[in-house]
């Protein structure tokens, strides 16, 4: 895999944190060519966890292992990047058998509190070894930070994706963080994204699951970067908060630490679709007074993943006309005549024709903005939705043309 150049939107720095529940090491395992590619959390004890997963009919082998085996609580946490561990049969499941039989013992833990991910090549069977080699060799010189952990599962990333946050509540400080990685084969239901958020505050199983399904939506769920839904996609949030036993939980605390759940969840998506492989613009698409959600849902998609539109932005065109393709291609069931379109505060169309009040001068500098809003208001409803995604360049094609190599 060749190296590729970094996203226009590559942070000046990367958040960083040191959790108090947990330890974290980075290994290289030697998946990948160079770098550390192996991830092992451990948690001072088995903390309740809620995940969400690809909705493929072809999950990799660790997606399958970890439904069947584990039971909503997690002691450790493994996960490897350069082999996917997808398309690898029964064969894929005995390594992970294997491997996790060995971090069972060290960790005097349950199979059943292992969670295990990996991302990469499909198709290549993985090698336990590897991994069980770096098990047995632990040390405290592995101890790392989060960010550190997300350097360590990425793949075609360009960088890290960390976010942390921080608030108080009755004199008690409470801290949730995550980190993610993801830059290609990114679509709706998940793409080849992994993210893992931590909570160090005292919740229940059903509340973080609540709260995974309440924000998912309308967060990892609502970007693309070329429409391919991956094998290994997976989210997971736990709540860490051992050493905050004096927080007790209620309405008014649950509801401030999913709104912040939710901020993260939602800059974790963000940062991973402004990491889209080549991208050079990154797309925002709203789909306003649309009949219902599915509607709603269908349009924004279907214009955020057009390769017609994606190659417009890319080339600064404001080819609106590739806008009003893709909405109709998404439903037949809407009245051109009532169509709204933007491109950032310029109408571009308007009553099912060309808006002869068109600035161009306007239009084409805000093309060039590294950020393109393209809204559509539909006129038959109350629903919106709002998606985001990355032009289509030819960087793209090399780094995916490139990829095994």
């Amino acid at each position: 895999m060749k190296s590729n150049l970094s996203s226009p939107f590559k942070p000046k720095s990367v958040k960083d944190y040191k959790p108090q529940d947990l330890t974290i090491y980075t290994l290289r395992a030697g998946f990948k060519k160079k770098g550390k590619d192996l991830l092992i959390i451990v948690f001072d004890k088995a903390v309740p966890v809620a995940n969400a997963y690809s909705q493929t009919s072809m999950p990799s082998a660790p997606i399958i292992w970890d439904k069947k085996n584990n039971n909503s609580f997690c002691k450790v946490l493994i996960v490897n990047s350069g082999n996917a561990n997808a398309h690898t049969g029964i064969r894929g499941i005995n390594q992970i058998e294997k491997y996790t039989k060995v971090a069972s013992k060290i960790f005097q833990c349950k199979k059943s509190e292992i969670l295990v991910s990996s991302t990469g090549v499909i198709g290549e069977e993985l090698d336990s070894a590897k991994i069980i080699k770096k098990l047995n060799c632990i040390s405290k010189n592995s101890l790392k930070s989060v960010k550190d952990a997300a350097k360590a599962i990425m793949t075609t990333d360009t960088f890290s994706k960390v976010e942390v946050v921080k608030f108080r509540y009755k004199s008690k400080q409470i801290i949730i963080y995550g980190f993610a990685k993801g830059s290609g084969m990114i679509a709706p239901n998940m793409g080849t994204m992994l993210a893992y958020i931590f909570i160090e505050a005292p919740l229940k199983k059903k509340d973080l699951k609540n709260m995974l399904m309440k924000h998912i939506d309308s967060t990892f769920n609502s970007i693309s970067v070329d429409g391919d839904t991956s094998t290994s996609d997976t989210i997971m949030l736990f709540s860490t908060g051992l050493k905050n036993p004096k927080i007790i939980m209620n309405n008014n605390l649950l509801n401030k630490i999913s709104a912040r759940v939710n901020d993260i969840m939602l800059s974790l998506s963000k940062q991973i679709v402004s990491d889209g492989e080549g991208i050079s613009k990154l797309i925002e698409v709203t789909v306003s007074n649309a009949k219902n959600k599915t509607q709603a849902s269908n349009v924004a998609f279907s214009i955020a993943e057009s390769t017609l539109v994606k190659t417009a932005i890319a080339g600064e065109d404001a080819n609106w006309g590739r806008v009003v393709m893709a909405i109709g291609k998404a439903d037949k069931h809407i009245d051109q005549d009532k169509i709204i379109i933007k491109f950032g505060n310029s109408v571009v169309a308007k009553k099912g024709a060309r808006y002869q009040k068109i600035d161009l001068r306007k239009l084409n500098h805000y093309m060039k903005n590294k950020i393109v809003k393209i809204n559509v208001n539909l006129g038959i409803g109350k629903y919106t939705k709002r998606v985001w995604s990355s032009d289509l360049t030819h960087r793209y094609i090399n780094i995916n043309a490139d990829y095994r190599s």
